[in-house]
């Protein structure tokens, strides 16, 4: 089946249809992670955005139950070359294909990506749309109406429902077979029983599973609350630390979060991931901005100001933090920086038990070089100068 991708300038692309039919609507990104779309598909960052992926051929590995990074497929929709029709490999439970049709994802294949990925480069991320029933001027007109990506709150779209302590993966229906997905990524595990146990507190703006795994790892029991949570409700655990978790959209939406943030500094030690970097920034009198056309995969470079060493992370998001807009006397410093264009991955505040960072520790996908960051939390929750 016929598929086209238009964009809201009207840039057209023709290709053939994968997984379901029909039309979807989103803001078009590209990452250039090469392996890992499962866990890109299933990542709540990713919410109302078309995913278009730079690897030429997807799906040679297919699907396999442990590798969901929430409990649902999370993007607008797929974009790729190539789609692998005969996967290999022992862990796999299905092709990609079937995974795609049965959670109604609208994706397109045979486009030149590079073209597409050069075009978001240049020009910026773009309103986009997929379809294989309607024609490009009624694309047109529809992303016309559409409410733009920076308008909507996604983080009160991904969010837990209502507080949970998380249990693992077991249990879940995509992980019935097969062991814990923890088991298969926690690397601390054997030294799990030799650290104290301690409580953490995870605000869920749209947490990726590979979180709360590392923190199992670690020894944690984690309570994780919607992103609506008053700090109140939070303190009424006594968590010995508090995570605010990676999530979509633009931070500057998010005022309730922000004066919840607010409201926890000073009481408990605080990492903030991603989004939970930028709340941080905005709960110090700092600000936002977005970039032209995002960090999105798992090779970008990011220097720790404190020992000088680079770090190759993972990254997905469309935000930054303003470092100009950082007033000396809130007391949070720069700690990061982005070594391909300069910009803050990373803050740190001088007295308090709080550091944040913009790139993503718990990978899947990509490298773990910054898994340490969760045993310098542990650390730091555990009273040790990190």
């Amino acid at each position: 089946m016929k598929a086209i991708l238009v964009l809201a300038d009207g840039t057209t692309y023709e290709g053939k249809s994968i997984g379901a039919s029909g039309t979807a609507f989103g803001e078009t990104v590209f990452s250039t992670s090469m392996t890992g779309y499962q866990e890109m598909l299933t990542d709540p960052s990713y919410a109302g955005q078309l995913l278009t992926l730079t690897y030429p051929l997807i799906g040679n590995y297919g699907v396999t139950p442990a590798d969901f990074e929430s409990d649902r497929v999370q993007v607008n929709g797929f974009i790729i070359k190539q789609l692998c029709e005969t996967p290999s490999n022992w862990r796999s439970g299905k092709s990609l294909q079937e995974f795609l049709a049965e959670n109604n994802v609208i994706g397109i294949q045979g486009i030149d990506t590079r073209a597409l990925t050069r075009r978001l480069r240049v020009g910026g991320v773009a309103m986009g749309a997929i379809s294989t029933e309607a024609t490009r001027e009624e694309l047109l007109k529809q992303l016309e109406e559409a409410p733009n990506y920076s308008q909507i709150d996604f983080v009160r779209k991904v969010t837990a429902p209502k507080t949970y302590v998380w249990k693992g993966d077991m249990g879940s229906k995509e992980a019935e077979k097969g062991k814990a997905a923890g088991e298969l990524y926690a690397s601390n595990l054997a030294t799990q029983d030799k650290r104290p146990k301690k409580r953490i507190a995870l605000v869920d703006c749209g947490v990726k599973r590979n979180i709360m795994r590392n923190l199992a790892a670690l020894n944690c029991d984690i309570t994780v609350f919607p992103c609506d949570a008053k700090s109140g409700e939070i303190l009424d655990v006594d968590p010995d630390g508090v995570v605010i978790s990676p999530g979509p959209g633009d931070p500057a939406l998010l005022g309730y979060m922000i004066d919840t943030v607010k409201d926890l500094a000073g009481k408990k030690p605080i990492l903030g991931i991603c989004l939970g970097n930028q709340l941080l920034a905005w709960a110090f009198g700092g600000r936002t901005y977005k970039l032209k056309f995002g960090h999105r995969g798992g090779n970008h470079p990011v220097k720790d100001l404190q020992t000088g060493r680079v770090y190759i992370t993972s990254q997905n998001h469309g935000y930054a933090v303003d470092a100009d807009s950082l007033d000396p006397k809130c007391g949070m410093e720069v700690a990061h920086i982005n070594m391909n264009d300069g910009t803050v991955e990373g803050m740190k505040h001088r007295e308090l038990p709080i550091f944040t960072i913009q790139y993503h520790p718990e990978a899947s996908p990509g490298p773990r070089d910054s898994g340490y960051l969760f045993n310098q939390f542990f650390e730091v929750v555990n009273g040790v100068d990190s």
